[in-house]
């Protein structure tokens, strides 16, 4: 790694962060790179596995592994938005007056994992959009800031469908990364089975602070990315846009809405993110295509004729970042 000399926060305790979440979350290095790089740029993230697969172990090792804040929501139908937000208490002072008092609810943290979040309701599922998007809670007239940095990790579980309520697009926008959590290989499952079944595992050591995540978070930002990266991150979104006529014809066939430019900046601060991470001062076209599919591919509505001929996101986009590259100029 060659980062510059003036960053706040030593290369090692980055490296340090992913390490220890290794000792926890078992053969899955891609998952945690994904996880990490959606925290150094600021947004939110989707995890999406079958039970069993760790997900719960994943975010609670990344909450270990960091000086913050963290709270669990576990969704159920009958969670209401009040349960996340707050509420208000009435109290009565010494005097006999009584006077509301507002009791923060579990999104007034840092960390925060959205355990099954398909299993809540579209009206306690939306109480996360204004935290999420701002960084803020509006309740009972008053808007109130969460605390910074703030990262909200929602799971879900794709094999149990009955009794849920899948999220909108407009909310799965709001998710600057989806996650898919694979099944472990027999090399990591042999590691999973000797770790947790024997005595109890070592506590994680904390690796960054809340103001060395935030510094990191500025770095981020401050990554250079060149016009020409530019560009192509733009003629991607263009190309991935059934509207369009620069649209590739294989994708506009099968899609019925494309990536916003929401669907760019994720591609974008999550490149910035790798490359960071990867000790490089400037973004790459690797750095972008190694992003493209957490990015991207749960931003995008199949039609129905994509849908009928099984035409995955993943086809789709490989589609569309070769036809990117063509009419780059």
């Amino acid at each position: 790694m060659s980062r510059s000399s003036s960053t706040k926060v030593p290369e090692t305790r980055l490296a340090g962060l992913v390490d220890e979440i290794g000792k926890a979350f078992f053969g899955q290095d891609e998952t945690v790179e994904v996880l990490v790089w959606s925290l150094l740029a600021g947004g939110h993230v989707l995890l999406e596995g079958a039970p069993g697969l760790g997900k719960t172990t994943l975010v609670r090792a990344l909450a270990d592994g960091l000086e913050l804040d963290f709270r669990r929501i576990q969704f159920t139908p009958d969670l209401m938005p009040g349960d996340i937000v707050g509420s208000r208490i009435l109290e009565e002072s010494a005097d006999g007056s009584r006077s509301f008092r507002f009791e923060p609810g579990p999104v007034f943290t840092q960390v925060l994992l959205a355990d099954e979040i398909n299993r809540a309701t579209p009206r306690t599922q939306s109480a996360l959009l204004e935290a999420m998007q701002e960084g803020q809670v509006t309740s009972f007239g008053q808007t109130r800031p969460l605390p910074r940095p703030f990262f909200v990790i929602a799971t879900q579980n794709p094999i149990e469908m009955e009794g849920t309520y899948p999220l909108p697009e407009a909310q799965l926008d709001r998710f600057i990364a989806k996650i898919d959590v694979p099944a472990p290989s027999e090399d990591a499952l042999v590691a999973i089975l000797a770790g947790t079944t024997g005595a109890a595992p070592p506590e994680l050591a904390a690796q960054l602070t809340s103001a060395e995540l935030g510094a990191l978070q500025d770095e981020v930002r401050a990554l250079p990315a060149g016009d020409s990266i530019l560009r192509r991150v733009a003629a991607l979104i263009v190309a991935l846009d059934p509207a369009n006529p620069r649209c590739a014809p294989q994708v506009r066939e099968a899609l019925r809405f494309g990536a916003s430019p929401r669907g760019g900046q994720a591609v974008l601060l999550l490149a910035k993110a790798r490359a960071l991470t990867a000790g490089r001062e400037w973004v790459q076209e690797e750095d972008l295509e190694a992003v493209l599919l957490p990015a991207l591919a749960h931003r995008l509505v199949l039609s129905y004729e994509g849908e009928a001929a099984g035409v995955g996101p993943r086809r789709l986009i490989q589609a569309a970042w070769k036809a990117s590259g063509k009419s780059k100029t």
